[in-house]
C-alpha cells in the first residue's frame, strides 16, 4: 500500500500526502520518550550545579579533616573572598565575602583546597560561617585558650 494518499490537515487547509509520508503513532511515542529522558538527564545536571544540590560535607572525616585547635588566617591576594555553602563554586552565598587582611578562623580543610571558616565581624560583632578557597588563606597560628 505504499505511496496511497491521506489527506492530512497542516495548518488549518486538508493536504494530500503519502502515507509513508505520515509520522506513526508509535514513532512519536518513541520521540516522545526519547525527549523526556534526555530532559531527565539534563535537569538531573543542572540539579547538581544549583543550590538544591549544595550540601556540606561531614567535618572531621578522612576527606574533610577538623583542625585541632583551629587555625587563625588571614586573607590574601586582592578582590572579594567569596563564601559558599558548601565546597562547590556553584554554591555561593549571596552578598556574603571578605577582603585582604580580613581575619578568618578555619576548622577544618578538603583535599581540593576548600577550607570551613568563621568570620566575625570587628565592628558589629556579628559572624558567619561558610567554606572559602583555601589557596586565599595564610595561617596566622592557633586559636585557643592561652595556658
Amino acid at each position: 500500500m505504499s505511496g496511497d494518499k491521506h489527506l492530512k490537515p497542516t495548518g488549518g487547509d486538508l493536504q494530500c500526502v503519502r502515507e509513508d509520508e505520515m509520522m506513526s503513532d508509535r514513532s512519536i511515542l518513541a520521540c516522545i520518550v526519547c525527549s523526556a529522558v534526555m530532559l531527565g538527564a539534563l535537569g538531573a545536571s543542572v540539579h547538581a550545579q544549583t543550590p538544591w544540590g549544595c550540601k556540606e560535607p561531614q567535618t572531621g572525616t578522612s576527606r574533610v579533616p577538623i583542625f585541632s585547635p583551629p587555625l587563625a588566617n588571614v586573607v590574601t591576594g586582592t578582590g572579594r573572598l567569596q563564601f559558599y555553602s558548601a565546597p562547590n563554586l556553584h554554591c555561593p552565598v549571596s552578598g556574603v565575602f571578605v577582603i585582604p587582611n580580613d581575619e578568618l578562623v578555619a576548622y577544618a580543610q578538603t583535599s581540593d583546597g576548600w577550607s570551613s571558616v568563621m568570620y566575625i565581624n570587628p565592628r558589629t560583632g556579628n559572624d558567619v560561617s561558610g567554606w572559602v578557597r583555601s589557596a586565599r588563606l595564610k595561617t596566622t597560628g592557633t586559636v585557643g585558650p592561652k595556658q
